[in-house]
Formats: structure tokens, sequence, C-alpha cells
């Protein structure tokens, strides 16, 4: 099929970007926390867990943002926000049944660097002494070039964090200014020489396309920048323009995007770019060098999709800490309160400031694993599937039969129960995961466009 036919058919689906199933809008609004001190308590002590602790505050507001966060100018919210979050890890640790030992830890935002570096360090400490943070677990933070300090680069460094990650987005001037986030070159040159002087050495960047004013050239350009600096990875990601939810992009000035075909070509330059240097593509939109260990899990079929992406984390319970966190345990999916004073209230009142979730059913977990392995290997074997969860071989008729069309078309390979990705295809693999998912096929959530 005509590369412009295929635009005009498929790229302006919208779709979720699958880095849970069911989706985030699809969990049950005021979901009991005690559901969730359940799953806690029944945790087991032998299977390492990962957290994740966010912080809603940023030093700069930017417009293309779809994250939870709140702009802030004074010290006293932030440390307000420290103290609630460690009586919250108080909380979720009195519920759990012992001391777990945790394999993967990540800080994201907002900006985890607008903190004070004394309040980083006791949060971490308090962590050490409730979990057990073993000798080669992956800590990861994110952080702002505009705002990280000197001080703050040498605390993360001496913390032991192991993993940097900066959204670079694109370099250019004028896109920069219409996203209001201005960080010339030489800004994030010195963030990123800085946290590896500090002994963090792996450093991750992330690149969005379809951005305002922003062309083929433009981020190409951005990418030989981001070359020279020498990323473990690189994570290039399509803007999600939803204003709906995210009121900042209001900002933005719609007539100024790319459209679909634009999209596609920035999106497919990039990639060439990036695999002509010596990355390879992990997943929809992740890239490393082949020593990575999101590589060597990409090759040896391990990779896994959580709400930080494309990731080696292994550990089936993710611990959310914070307003608006999101976790996960093997019984299902819970999301803190976004609004961070409804949950300081609920952290203060002793209680799990849980405002939704979602209990996992057996077909659940069936379409969560399809799915994951459809985006994380461009492939799944659907009967193989259905084995491993005791369902009959013909769960997802339904489902095959939908993706005949895309078949037709040439984007992806049908057989015996087998769904392949063909290299067409693959910008398109979160319309072939969507068929697998039974939400979406009786729902009415808006998501952000496929391409």
């Amino acid at each position: 099929m005509a590369r412009d036919t295929i635009l005009q058919k498929y790229a302006t689906s919208t779709v979720p970007r699958y880095t849970s199933y069911p989706p985030v809008p699809h969990f049950q609004k005021g979901f009991p926390a005690a559901s969730y001190r359940r799953w806690l308590g029944a945790l087991d002590l032998d299977e390492p867990v990962s957290l994740y602790l966010h912080v809603p505050f940023c030093r700069q507001l930017c417009w293309y943002c779809g994250c939870n966060m709140k702009l802030v100018t004074r010290r006293e919210p932030v440390a307000d926000y420290v103290e609630t979050l460690l009586q919250e890890v108080a909380l979720v640790c009195d519920a759990l049944p012992g001391r777990l030992k945790v394999s993967h830890l990540h800080w994201g935002g907002g900006t985890p660097t607008a903190l004070e570096p004394n309040d980083l360090a006791v949060v971490m400490e308090t962590l050490r002494d409730r979990f057990d943070i073993t000798p080669d677990a992956e800590l990861a933070i994110e952080g702002d070039p505009r705002t990280l300090s000197q001080a703050m680069i040498e605390r993360i460094g001496a913390l032991g964090f192991s993993r940097a990650s900066f959204g670079v987005q694109e370099f250019d001037d004028k896109v920069q200014a219409a996203i209001n986030r201005i960080q010339p070159v030489d800004m994030v040159a010195a963030a990123v020489n800085g946290l590896r002087a500090a002994g963090v050495h792996a450093i991750n960047f992330d690149l969005i396309y379809g951005l305002p004013h922003q062309t083929v050239e433009s981020l190409v350009q951005t990418i030989e920048h981001c070359l020279a600096l020498e990323p473990d990875r690189i994570a290039l990601f399509g803007y999600a323009h939803v204003p709906w939810m995210a009121k900042k992009q209001r900002l933005i000035d719609e007539d100024v995007l790319p459209g679909p075909e634009e999209r596609l070509a920035q999106a497919e330059a990039a990639a060439q770019a990036l695999a002509a240097s010596g990355y390879r593509a992990i997943g929809l939109d992740h890239f490393a060098h082949d020593g990575d260990p999101l590589a060597i899990a990409a090759a040896q079929g391990t990779l896994r999709r959580n709400f930080q992406g494309y990731t080696t984390d292994q550990a089936e319970t993710l611990i959310g800490l914070g307003a608006t966190s999101i976790g996960r345990t093997p019984d299902g999916y819970v999301q803190n309160i976004a609004e961070t004073g409804a949950w300081a209230r609920a952290v203060l009142d002793g209680d799990l400031p849980i405002a939704k979730g979602h209990a996992l059913t057996a077909d659940d977990k069936l379409r969560a694993h399809v799915i994951e392995r459809l985006m994380c290997d461009n492939s799944v074997d659907t009967i193989a599937a259905a084995h491993r969860f005791g369902q009959p071989a013909d769960w997802c008729t339904e489902a095959m039969t939908d993706l005949g069309e895309m078949a037709d078309d040439g984007l992806l390979v049908l057989d015996n129960g087998c769904v392949r990705m063909t290299e067409a295809g693959l910008p398109l693999v979160r319309i072939a995961a969507a068929a697998f998912d039974s939400y979406r096929q009786h729902g009415t959530t808006r998501h952000s466009a496929a391409v």
C-alpha cells in the first residue's frame, strides 16, 4: 500500500500508549484503599519489587507537557510535600508483609530535581531503612538541565544513582520558544558532564517529534547535537496534543503543529539518523547501543513495558509513591490522588491515598500479556499465550479478524495464531495492539494520535 494511503487510513487513529492494560482511563474511580492494602499484604517476600516516586513540582512551565505538575517558586510547598511523602512510605511499608527487596527505583515528575538535595537524601535514607535495595538495583532520576544545581548533581552521585534522564525534546530555537522550554546545547552538556563526573554514567535523553514549527531538518540537527553527548539511550516520542486533558497545551498554537505526514517523516528521519549512528531500535520508540541492558533485553525477548516506557524491570510489583503515582501488584493497578492537597490530607489521616484502581481479571492478564509482547517484540503467538493463561486457543477470533485488514495492507502478517508486524507496519504497532483491547472497543475515551 502506498505511504500516503496508509497515512490517510491509519495515522490519524487515536489509541492508548499501552504502558498498562487496561489503560489508566479505564481504572475505577473510588477504588477501595482496603483492596490495595490487602494486595500489599499478600506480596511474596522473595520477589523483588520496584519503586516509583512522583514529584509534581517544576520550577519552569513547559507548555507541551501532559504530566501532573505544579509550578513552584517557594521552598515551603516542596518541604511539606517531602514530609508527607515520608509518611506515605511509612503507611505503605506498614501494610507490607515484611521488608521487601527493591530491584528498580525511579524518581519522576514533574521534576524530581526541584527538590533540595537534602530532601532527596532524606527520602532515599528512609527508603533504604524500610526496604532492602539490592546492590545491583537500578536507581534512576529525571532532571531538568535548566534548574539542575551543582549541589544536586553531587548529591545524586553520592546517593548512588546509576541513571539520569533529561527531556531534551528539541534544540531548535524557534521550537523551544513555541513550547516554552529554552535550553541551549551547552546547558544540557554541562548537566550531562557534571553527572558523569559525579559517577552517574548511564544517561537517557527524551526527544519529541510533532512539536510546533518542528521540521525534519531541525530534528535531525537536534539528534546530531545529542549524539555528540553520547547518551546511552534515546527515547523518541510523538508529541501527544491532548489539550482537553493538559490545559497548559492550550498555550500552543495548533496551526503550527505538523500534520500526520510531517510527523511520520520526522519519526522516520530520526530513526534513520539514530540507526546510522549505531543505535538499535527498541520497541516502538526507544533506541540504545547493542551493549546496553535495554538492547540486550530486547534481543533476549525479556523487554518489558510500564509507565516509564520500555524497561528491563522484571518485577511484577511496582509501588507508586506521591501524588498521582501509579502502582501495580499481581492483583491489579492503583493510582494515587492527583491533587497534592487532597493526597496529603488522606496520608495525614492515615489512609492510603488511592483515587482509582482496577482489579485484574483472568481476561485482563491474558490481553495485557499479548499487548505487551506485541509492543515489545513486534510479534506475539496468541495460541501460546492462551495456553499460558489457561484460555481456549480461539479466545481472540474477533481481534484476528479485525487485524485482517492491516494484514491485507502489508502492515503485519497473520500465521496460525501468530501476529508479526512488518517493517512498514512497525510505526502502527499501537493500532495492532488495540485490536486486543476489549476496553477500547467498548469505550469512548479519547487518546493521542497513533503516529
